[in-house]
């Protein structure tokens, strides 16, 4: 079978010279496995930092991706909940299943958890015209979710929820700050607090601040100013006047990290939380620590989440609730520059990828 497989780094972020589609053998089931083909397979931040091989030096060689939808082809002698036919998305976290924190309902706290497609290898990812995985790391997906959606909702759908439903407990009519909500997080982050009731300010830059809006944030501010977090602060006084309330954010969500940390903090309400999930701009950031014990402010960490979150999100997918917004996409042919897009930073949602003919 076709896949996009690499064989060398390329931390100068030269793509095109090491991506190739080549064919490497197609998989046979383990008794525990579900195979299923390539409809749909959604580009990750991961795949950059794979090809750069910091901060984990991938297996190689490697086969890239963590999101994909398809149909089963095939099912090993011991699964039990899909059949040939079955249309179906990955769950790109791999955990052991029998630690304390697997049994506990933590998969995403297991200590040999890997992500699917990141660290797993040599040769298995999702950009290949057939998929192998685990049955419990396989979700079924709504009739009326489509391949392309389901792929580009995967991880990203899965870690919005997580942070703002499994880690910052999010209830109705809070005010929520979704920092960078033209990415895939941020766009599903910004539904999901919608879904909730609140109110929501996103920012991002000035090209995405109407499609956030037209994704239902109440407001959109552009995080490129100096002085972002003055008119998220106005903002916030605002809407607290509606609702007889102290002003600022009772939820920052967060994966922009370095730069915006702090001014985000200074945001925050007594006992209000921040959620973070990455730190696209740099892990360094300076914090003013009287923000956090002063006002007794939550900061946690969050990371990709459990399977049975990623069916809650689905489901309202399929309710018609939330959706996936996909930018472009590209075959495996064109996948250095699907992944040249991903690193400029141009884009709305989710970049994917396809086989020929899919």
């Amino acid at each position: 079978m076709k896949a996009v497989v690499y064989n060398e780094y390329a931390p100068d972020d030269n793509y095109a010279k090491i991506l190739k589609v080549q064919d490497i053998d197609e998989p046979k089931p383990k008794p525990d496995e579900v195979i299923f083909t390539n409809k749909a397979s959604a580009l990750n931040y991961n795949d950059i930092w794979g090809m750069r091989g910091v901060p984990v030096a991938v297996p190689l060689p490697h086969v890239s991706g963590s999101d994909v939808a398809g149909d089963v082809i095939a099912v090993g002698e011991d699964v039990q909940n899909f059949k040939v036919g079955d249309r179906v998305v990955s769950h790109s976290n791999l955990a052991c299943r029998v630690c304390k924190a697997c049994t506990d309902g933590r998969e995403f706290d297991c200590t040999r958890r890997q992500v699917w497609g990141f660290q797993t290898g040599p040769l298995w990812g999702a950009y290949s015209e057939q998929i192998h995985l685990p049955e419990v790391n396989v979700s079924k997906i709504p009739d009326s979710v489509s391949y392309e959606d389901a792929a580009a909702a995967s991880m990203t759908l899965l870690t919005s929820w997580h942070m703002l439903v499994g880690r910052a407990n999010i209830t109705p009519g809070q005010t929520v700050l979704v920092m960078g909500g033209g990415s895939g997080v941020g766009s599903f982050a910004i539904q999901i607090a919608k879904l909730y009731n609140c109110d929501v300010i996103a920012t991002a830059s000035p090209d995405k601040l109407d499609k956030c809006l037209e994704l239902g944030a109440d407001h959109a501010v552009d995080h490129r100013k100096d002085d972002w977090q003055k008119e998220v602060f106005k903002i916030s006084k605002e809407i607290a006047k509606t609702k007889g309330e102290a002003p600022g954010i009772d939820i920052a969500f967060d994966h922009i990290g370095q730069t915006h940390f702090n001014k985000q903090l200074t945001l925050l309400k007594y006992g209000a939380s921040l959620v973070s999930c990455g730190a696209t701009t740099g892990y360094d950031a300076q914090i003013d620590l009287r923000h956090i014990f002063f006002k007794g402010i939550n900061v946690l960490g969050s990371t990709q989440g459990t399977k049975a979150e990623l069916d809650q999100g689905l489901y309202w997918m399929g309710q018609g609730k939330l959706k996936s917004i996909v930018d472009s996409v590209y075959t495996f042919e064109q996948a250095a520059e699907a992944h040249t897009k991903m690193l400029d930073g141009k884009f709305f949602g989710k970049i994917l990828m396809k086989p020929e003919g899919a």
